[in-house]
């Protein structure tokens, strides 16, 4: 059996209940070394094996499962953040369905819920924006032309952005064909690690900022008017608005 885990966004101690007891488990770990806390493998057992996917590829990280699968052991493919965003999973899945093997996913904290948390965030502010859009900039991976950080930005949601640091002036210039130039925005690196770092700035300063930053990879551009206003309160809480749980209160007016 093979678990795709969600390792979480960083810090050891952010993985779920179930992923860490899956790895205590493993007998076997493929762990993209380029973005899991090496701490996390301290959960392992003393005798489990354990591989680095950064050096690896696809064939060579099936070649590793297909062995420790015909030795009846059991594989944990240790990811960053949930797997099932830019974690390259379906190619994997496809490999393992087409040699009849099992798997299942463990979902994990995503590092944009990970930054939003530790900027003490929220994406999804009433009367502001109720979207989120994650995306991220064209590299050697080509982005298809109808989802181009332009095209996204005429919505003027909250934006996220993965895999894009470095291309500040490109992400800037996309970002201006929607959003304004005093639309707040801030670069997040590496979020709960140690060495995580935040840079408020705004659309029109993201190139300025990132360039004096020096980051050039694992971190997320946040874009979005719920950066910097404060929302009108919702009708969750309001006392004068009934829901299938609360009454209203009289003589409150409903907003």
């Amino acid at each position: 059996m093979v678990h795709f885990v969600g390792a979480g966004p960083g810090a050891p101690d952010l993985i779920t209940v179930r992923g860490k007891k899956l790895i205590e488990e493993a007998d076997v770990i493929i762990y993209a070394g380029s973005l899991v806390n090496p701490q996390l493998l301290a959960y392992a057992g003393p005798s489990c094996e354990i591989h680095n996917s950064a050096y690896m590829t696809l064939e060579e990280t099936t070649a590793v499962i297909r062995k420790a699968e015909s030795e009846g052991k059991m594989t944990v493919r240790l990811h960053t953040g949930d797997p099932s965003i830019y974690g390259a999973i379906a190619e994997q899945m496809h490999e393992l369905d087409l040699q009849g093997i099992r798997y299942d996913v463990c979902p994990g904290v995503s590092s944009f819920v990970a930054a939003a948390a530790v900027m003490n965030q929220e994406y999804t502010k009433p009367g502001i924006s109720q979207s989120v859009i994650i995306t991220r900039a064209a590299g050697r991976t080509p982005v298809p032309e109808a989802e181009s950080i332009g095209s996204f930005a005429a919505h003027q949601a909250t934006m996220v952005l993965f895999l894009s640091a470095g291309k500040w002036m490109e992400c800037r210039e996309q970002l201006l064909t929607g959003y304004a130039e005093d639309t707040p925005a801030a670069i997040v690196y590496k979020a709960t690690w140690e060495d995580e770092r935040i840079i408020r700035c705004t659309v029109g300063s993201l190139a300025e900022a990132g360039e004096a930053s020096g980051i050039t990879g694992t971190a997320l551009i946040m874009v979005g008017a719920v950066l910097g206003e404060e929302a009108p309160k919702s009708k969750l809480y309001d006392a004068g608005f009934e829901t299938g749980f609360r009454k209203a209160h009289a003589g409150k007016d409903q907003r």
